[in-house]
């Protein structure tokens, strides 16, 4: 008899442990489902860090004479390749008969002059002007009728000043980073 009765008290001691541990398991997920909001809501959301963080653009697809549209920081931003007829179009305009004037070399990066990167919306109320549009070729804004070059210069219309540069670097000769 005392032979199952350590039986059975082993029994016993083994459901014991195992209702400690699974009560402790219970007890564990219910204070980490608590918490977490708490801990979560102290983290910025997904929108506010990508509204912020650089976006960095392969340049390796985009063809000569095309412009890519992309959104940096809720903001429209062209991303214009070039073409050396275009480029020579904006180095041989005379400076000083701009609206705003602002030579080409200062709008590009130095050694990277077929690669122009400008904001999308017209410095007269903010709409969103075509490619490969206008007199000249760089962009048209199709609501007031602002013409720009392929500078991004304003060069006919009631935009007060040319297409602003955002901020951004070359990461290599194929990468750039905006922001």
């Amino acid at each position: 008899m005392a032979n199952s009765g350590s039986a059975s008290g082993h029994t016993e001691h083994t459901r014991r442990d195992f209702l400690f541990i699974a009560t402790g398991a219970a007890a564990a997920v219910g204070v980490a489902s608590t918490l977490w909001p708490f801990i979560s809501q102290m983290a910025p959301d997904a929108a506010t860090v990508a509204a912020g963080a650089p976006v960095e653009i392969d340049l390796t697809p985009v063809a000569e004479g095309q412009i890519v549209k992309l959104f940096w920081r809720g903001k429209l931003v062209f991303v214009r390749h070039r073409t050396a007829a275009e480029i020579k179009s904006a180095r041989d305009v005379d400076v000083a008969s701009l609206p705003d004037p602002q030579p080409d070399s200062a709008r590009v990066k130095e050694g990277k002059d077929q690669w122009l990167v400008v904001y999308g919306s017209c410095t007269h109320l903010g709409c969103v002007p075509l490619g490969n549009e206008g007199a000249f070729q760089g962009w048209q804004c199709p609501c007031h009728g602002s013409v720009f070059d392929t500078s991004g210069r304003i060069r006919q219309g009631p935009a007060p000043t040319n297409l602003p540069v955002p901020p951004y670097a070359f990461l290599s000769d194929t990468k750039i980073q905006i922001g």
